[in-house]
């Protein structure tokens, strides 16, 4: 073989190589992913029964839908039945109703029994864990009282929690409460329990700071992922809450920094969409679009 061919042949043999080895390094990751129920609430969409919206998740290649706490029992177990999505999560229903941080004791006491009753759901559907808001922060509730009631309230839900082997899982959300993973990790660990863990939203923290990090310090702390996208340009152009209106990968999330450190924590568990919906597409369409973009966030 003349030697110039000789050489190109190898080098190029090399640099395949080169790429064999870069993909066979990166990550296999078993995520699921799972679509919020109550965001799937367009005119046409809101006509349909829960089985009838189970079946628009499961044919979009969903694995499973995270459903509302003190819906009808008997058709969410039979709509998850038959269509075969698990369930890994409850969204309590009386958080923002009826916060844990509300000066009022009834209000309080309403809300907690609202986590109550989410964890007696979660358990019979088979989910691992409640997305739990501890509350809210403002100027007639103070940060500090806001910690010692939610910290209070949320104690008295523990035990419940435990029993059942359902986490309560406290999610960050725009609440003015838990403003920073240091502060949020020590938040969980003060319960000292397994049964109080983190919901972490990525595009929610995208405002203020950098997801990955957070996912970096929360670390095992972490029960599941909201997947949702986050522009700062928009923020700064149209507003704060219209950051959120932007398809994913397309924004600030930086999702393959994310997926990085998920894999640096061993977290390999569910992915959950709560993301802006498209426009002009039928839901079909919508939640196909959307369970391929959570495929490429995972390959990323």
């Amino acid at each position: 073989m003349d030697r110039r061919i000789f050489l190109k042949s190898s080098a190029a043999l090399a640099a395949l190589g080169s790429l064999a080895l870069r993909g066979a390094n990166k990550p296999v990751r078993s995520h699921q992913k799972a679509f919020m129920y109550s965001t799937l609430n367009s005119p046409t969409s809101k006509t349909l029964s829960v089985l009838q919206k189970f079946q628009l998740l499961r044919d979009a290649r969903f694995a499973g839908v995270e459903v509302m706490s003190a819906m009808d029992q008997k058709e969410v177990l039979a709509a998850r039945d038959a269509t075969g999505l698990a369930i890994p999560s409850v969204i309590i229903a009386t958080h923002w109703t009826h916060p844990l941080t509300s000066p009022n004791p009834t209000m309080r006491e309403t809300g907690l029994n609202g986590l109550k009753q989410g964890l007696r759901d979660a358990k019979a559907y088979g989910a691992s864990s409640v997305l739990f808001v501890p509350g809210i922060v403002s100027k007639e509730i103070s940060y500090a009282d806001a910690y010692a009631r939610a910290t209070s309230e949320i104690a008295k839900a523990v035990p419940l929690a435990e029993e059942l082997g359902v986490a309560i899982a406290i999610e960050n959300v725009w609440n003015k409460f838990l403003l920073s993973p240091l502060e949020a990790a020590a938040f969980v660990d003060s319960f000292k329990s397994k049964a109080v863990r983190w919901h972490f939203d990525v595009g929610n923290v995208v405002d203020t700071g950098w997801p990955d990090q957070w996912v970096r310090i929360l670390g095992p702390r972490i029960a599941k992922i909201h997947i949702k996208e986050f522009s700062r340009k928009l923020r700064d152009t149209t507003g704060p809450r219209t950051g959120f209106n932007v398809d994913l990968l397309t924004g600030d999330s930086d999702w393959p920094a994310v997926m990085a450190a998920l894999d640096a924590v061993g977290y390999s568990g569910w992915l959950i969409a709560e993301q802006y919906r498209v426009p002009d597409m039928t839901d079909a369409a919508w939640l196909s679009h959307l369970s391929t973009k959570m495929d490429q966030i995972i390959a990323s």
